[in-house]
């Protein structure tokens, strides 16, 4: 049986009903049958099964048992709604402005909706022409460059690089960096930013 299709928001309690309304139509079990085995009343499945209340992990465990199912898969589909994957279509990556937006950058952020902390920002960058002064930026977190096409010579810190398609650089990105000249116009680059995890 295909599972119904979930929001990427879905509460555990959302989650954990739904799987047991699955697993229950999948065997052809009605809420009484369950309710039964499990020793609950139809109406607390019920609202267990529509994500109205939270069951105990007592009451869970007796479900699982009479639905015959190890209680990780009542939390399955909480899992699966967790680490789900982001596709971003080409030419969809969302256009942002950014600091150097002034200067003639187009940032495209080509994954976001990350949770509440921020874990990296991958970002298609073009230039199309060198009629701006380019700023330097700095930010925390590590920055990783790719060179996608063009040519380029990037500062970092004291430091100059030529970068052409299919080079790459890393670096920290509290070092100043950014565009010393613009080689061969237009530049397109992935610019991918990872911050560092803070300390709970």
């Amino acid at each position: 049986m295909d599972k119904d299709p979930l929001p990427d928001s879905l509460s555990l309690e959302a989650s954990v009903g739904a799987a047991i309304r699955e697993l229950r139509l999948r065997d052809g079990l009605t809420i009484a049958q369950v309710s039964e085995r499990a020793a609950i009343s139809r109406g607390m499945l019920s609202k267990i099964e529509n994500g109205q209340t939270t069951a105990g992990l007592d009451t869970l465990s007796r479900i699982a048992r009479a639905l015959g199912v190890s209680m990780s898969m009542l939390f399955s589909r909480y899992d699966a709604a967790g680490t789900s994957a982001q596709h971003v279509r080409r030419g969809q990556g969302m256009e942002t402005v950014r600091r150097g937006t002034k200067s003639g950058h187009t940032y495209h952020l080509l994954a976001y909706d990350q949770g509440p902390t921020k874990l990296f920002e991958p970002f298609l960058i073009s230039i199309d022409d060198d009629s701006q002064r380019y700023p330097t930026f700095h930010h925390p977190g590590t920055e990783f460059i790719y060179m996608l096409e063009g040519e380029i010579e990037y500062r970092c810190g004291q430091q100059t690089y030529r970068l052409e398609p299919g080079d790459a650089l890393s670096f920290p990105g509290s070092v100043p960096h950014g565009p010393e000249r613009l080689l061969q116009c237009p530049i397109r680059f992935l610019s991918v930013i990872v911050y560092p995890k803070t300390v709970e």
